[in-house]
């Protein structure tokens, strides 16, 4: 097994090293190919070390890689704790990856940078694989500050243009506020347990007292909602779309940005403990899903409505931890990195075949013929992301909302709010899902387009097939039983792998419930698309909202950038500028050149006193050498 872990962890890191080093030696292709080839062989690693742990009987194994440090009984090890969760979502990382760094060889064709590109993209997976497979939580912590790191590199890595930079630092700054509460939570724990190793600390949840497993419970969903975007502290991640499309689909849809989620699944043993905890992250989620579904519908620029739209479905799965269903919470996290890796790398092939035009209003129909099949894969994966059934996320997503009914019927009157957020929220979904592809693939443009276009690799599109297939079929995954018998699949299969590994399996809703659910859900996604084509069909005259009103409100995220603009970073630059001026200029380095310049003029002095004194020292000596001469002289003489 330990092969198997290394080769998870370490062939990206070998990539991203030899680029660092010779990359610049070895031809273009050569180097792009290398890149590709680590990413595969962390693949080839997470199957093989699957079928190993399947084949072992154990659910559970710990792999010991080397000890970092150990100083008063904090050990910082370098060890792996490997189950079923963290097979899946290693299988998961690394086959995501493989196809956008294939897709990157393409997209990236003429781009100067292309080694420092692969190189960070190398980087990253190691990084992100790092927090999957991590046991000790400063090992964990160590990938979840380098996804930040390549992350603020790769979202400014056209870094002559300063908007590009300027998105990067603020994606930097903004989670490295979430990582002070992962910082807090880890010497809470270690003060508590005397370990943080996530095996020692889940083991021990019995003896934790109710107060700290609340406190640590609401540090790490804070840090958690730094790295997932949730409220408040998400407005980092429309701006991120600044990067390079295959970026966006990596680090922005499918692999960081969940990060958060995986690991308050990784530790819901403990959260299940405090009911506060629980409902703060079932409110907190549905709270940003619905937020962010009202920004999304009033985009403009294609990438920004699926920045909108990540964090709309990063709130489902923060609803599914909240709610006790982290199994459906997982489930909704595998298939949304299918569907909305594939919807970000087929915007960049639209977006790069206009010759760099964002405004899904200056689109429309001539997409087709200009990127032929863009419509179709992009269509697979705005059904999946709207819940149309029989897409995947229909299954996934309908799962969550099944049991937030269930919690809403039999539970405090906290839950029927959250389970009617997240309806909302479904059917706001499937309406700017499918706005978005109306506007962009068919019909006559709304704006007067830029006639430039760019001929762009069929290659581009043809190793997004995989996904575009996952989009529909991957809700059998985990199939509802009375769908799954029709089929002749076996339900609930992702349930039955994962166990009780994450923690108490909620159990499944009963059928009437169930059926009511996939009802509700069906006929929103229905009526979303309904909407979408009567408002924005091809035969419309679609024309952009006016801005002003609630249309730019919502268009702006309503506001909460200004907010902390206003409130946050306005203060803390007068509050920065006030110390620099009257306390370091005017107080530390005014009394650091006053105390010099006393001790200058006190040297001056001292120097001129010792210049005379020493003058006087010569004349003197001089004198009594003369009279002593004198005297011998003198003496002599007689």
């Amino acid at each position: 097994m330990t092969v198997f872990i290394c080769l998870i962890l370490f062939t990206p890191l070998l990539g991203a090293t030899l680029l660092a080093l010779a990359g610049r030696a070895i031809s273009r292709r050569l180097s792009g190919v290398l890149a590709c080839l680590c990413v595969a062989g962390s693949l080839a690693g997470a199957i093989a070390g699957w079928s190993a742990l399947a084949e072992s009987g154990s659910t559970t194994q710990t792999i010991h890689l080397f000890t970092w440090f150990s100083v008063a009984g904090l050990n910082a090890s370098f060890s792996a704790l490997y189950n079923h969760l963290a097979a899946v979502m290693a299988t998961m990382v690394a086959f995501v990856s493989l196809i956008i760094h294939v897709h990157s060889y393409f997209f990236m064709r003429d781009d100067e940078s292309w080694v420092r590109y692969f190189c960070y993209l190398n980087l990253f997976v190691f990084f992100m694989q790092v927090i999957v497979l991590a046991d000790n939580l400063i090992f964990l912590f160590m990938g979840w500050e380098g996804v930040g790191f390549c992350s603020f590199a790769l979202i400014g890595f056209w870094y002559t243009d300063p908007s590009r930079v300027m998105a990067g630092r603020k994606a930097f700054l903004v989670t490295r506020v979430g990582d002070v509460a992962f910082i807090a939570a880890m010497a809470v724990l270690f003060y508590a347990t005397n370990s943080l190793g996530i095996a020692d600390i889940l083991g021990a949840t019995g003896t934790l007292a109710p107060a700290t497993v609340t406190l640590v419970g609401l540090l790490f969903l804070w840090a958690a909602a730094g790295k997932s975007a949730q409220l408040p502290l998400l407005v980092w991640l429309p701006d991120a779309m600044a990067g390079p499309s295959p970026v966006s689909a990596l680090i922005h849809a499918a692999t960081m940005v969940t990060a958060g989620v995986y690991l308050l699944i990784r530790l819901f043993p403990m959260l299940v403990l405090s009911t506060l905890t629980m409902e703060v992250i079932a409110a907190l989620g549905a709270l940003t899903a619905l937020f962010a579904a009202c920004a999304a519908l009033a985009q403009h620029d294609i990438k920004r409505v699926l920045a909108w739209s990540t964090i709309s479905q990063v709130g489902y799965m923060v609803i599914g931890v909240g709610i006790g269903d982290p199994n459906g919470s997982f489930f909704h996290l595998l298939v949304h990195a299918f569907f909305k890796s594939l919807l970000f790398m087929v915007a960049g092939i639209v977006i790069q075949a206009l010759h760099e035009e964002h405004d899904i209003f200056k689109m429309g129909a001539r997409v087709r013929k200009i990127a032929p099949g863009t419509a179709l894969a992009f269509f697979c994966g705005a059904a999946a992301l709207a819940g149309l059934p029989p897409f995947a996320g229909f299954f996934s997503k309908g799962t969550i909302l099944e049991h937030a009914l269930t919690s809403a019927v039999h539970g405090p009157p906290i839950w029927m709010a959250v389970w009617a957020a997240g309806t909302v929220t479904a059917l706001l979904t499937a309406l700017y899902s499918f706005r978005v592809f109306f506007l962009a693939f068919t019909g006559k443009p709304a704006l007067e387009p830029d006639t430039k276009t760019e001929k762009t690799p069929p290659a581009m599109l043809h190793v997004l097939w995989p996904l575009a297939l996952l989009s529909v079929v991957a809700g059998a995954l985990n199939m509802p039983e009375h769908v799954a018998m029709q089929l002749g699949i076996p339900p609930h299969w992702l349930d039955h792998v994962l166990g009780n590994l994450a923690g108490p399996v909620m159990e499944h809703p009963d059928q009437h419930l169930a059926s009511m659910a996939e009802l509700i859900d069906g006929s929103l996604a229905l009526v979303g698309f309904a909407i979408a084509l009567f408002i924005y069909g091809p035969w419309r005259i679609r024309k952009p909202a006016a801005d002003k009103g609630l249309a730019a409100a919502m268009q702006r995220g309503f506001g909460l950038d200004y907010l902390y603009m206003t409130y946050v970073a306005r203060p803390y630059r007068a509050a920065a500028d006030l110390i620099w001026k009257n306390v370091e200029d005017g107080g530390v380095d005014s009394a650091a050149l006053g105390l010099g310049g006393i001790a200058v003029r006190a040297g001056n002095r001292a120097r001129r006193w010792g210049e005379d004194k020493l003058t006087s020292y010569l004349l003197w000596l001089l004198l009594g050498l003369v009279i002593m001469l004198v005297i011998v002289a003198a003496v002599g003489i007689r």
